[in-house]
Order: structure tokens, then C-alpha cells, then sequence
């Protein structure tokens, strides 16, 4: 057994069950992103999430541990991704990366955006001319040090 195989218990109880990840979340206590990243195998749970993540998709303890070991981060199968909605990410970093990087570093000075001290929103954004998707990234900025 490994964190992979409890991630594809997971995506299959839920598919089974008809779950959704808002409602899991509620449970959990923690953002819908958040908790998604966590049963995808990319996020770190308390023992205490765990037993609620374990209760959700009948998880035993073996496999409730399994979510509270730090994972490997990073879950593309590919270095470029093939998934279509993956892929227009992967897109919007190739265009808009230096452009993100740019206007950062005028804002802000050499650094980074954390993806540790780190939130995201995702919603439905109502629009006549066909729902758009809302992504809201929030993260620390992390400025180089000189040493």
C-alpha cells in the first residue's frame, strides 16, 4: 500500500457515492481547494482530518495514516500536461509567465509568490455570454535574501 493507492480509493468512493468536493470539505473543515489537494495526495492531513477523511470514503487506519505522511508534490504524469483543462494552465504559465514575473517584480522586487503560504478561490462567475471560471491565487511573497 502506498499514498497513491489511497488517492485512488478516494477518487473511486467518491465517484461511487456520488460525493462532491465542497460538501467533503465542510466536513474536513478546510476549503474545498484545499481539501481537494489533500485527497488528490498533494496535501498533509492531522490525524484528526484524517479520521474524517477515513469515516468519508472508508478508509482504514493503515490508509487514514497514509494521509499524514508528507506526500511528493507534483501529480502531472507528464512533463507537459495532455489533460485539456490541465493543459490551458500549463498554456497560460508558457504566454503569461514572464509577464506574471515581470509585473510581480515591479510591484513587489526580486522574490518569489509563495505556494506554501498559499490560498486559492475557485468559483462560477456568471456572465451572459457563458459562465466564466474564477481562479483567485494568493500567495506570500518571499523576497531573496542577500547574504
Amino acid at each position: 500500500m502506498n499514498r497513491y493507492d489511497v488517492t485512488e480509493k478516494i477518487i473511486s468512493t467518491k465517484v461511487a457515492k456520488g460525493l462532491q468536493w465542497e460538501a467533503i470539505a465542510k466536513k474536513v473543515g478546510q476549503s474545498k481547494e484545499w481539501t481537494t489537494a489533500l485527497c488528490l495526495g498533494q496535501m498533509t492531513a492531522t490525524p484528526e482530518q484524517a479520521k474524517i477523511v477515513g469515516k468519508i470514503f472508508g478508509l482504514t487506519a493503515e490508509e487514514q495514516k497514509w494521509l499524514q505522511v508528507v506526500p511528493y508534490k507534483g501529480s502531472l504524469p507528464t512533463p507537459v500536461p495532455t489533460d485539456p483543462l490541465i493543459y490551458r494552465w500549463y498554456e497560460v504559465v508558457s504566454v503569461y509567465g514572464t509577464t506574471i514575473k515581470e509585473l510581480i517584480h515591479e510591484e513587489f522586487g526580486d522574490g518569489i509568490m509563495s505556494a506554501i503560504d498559499f490560498s486559492m478561490d475557485i468559483q462560477r462567475e456568471a456572465n451572459p455570454n457563458g459562465d466564466r471560471v474564477n481562479v483567485v491565487l494568493s500567495g506570500k511573497f518571499l523576497p531573496y535574501k542577500q547574504y
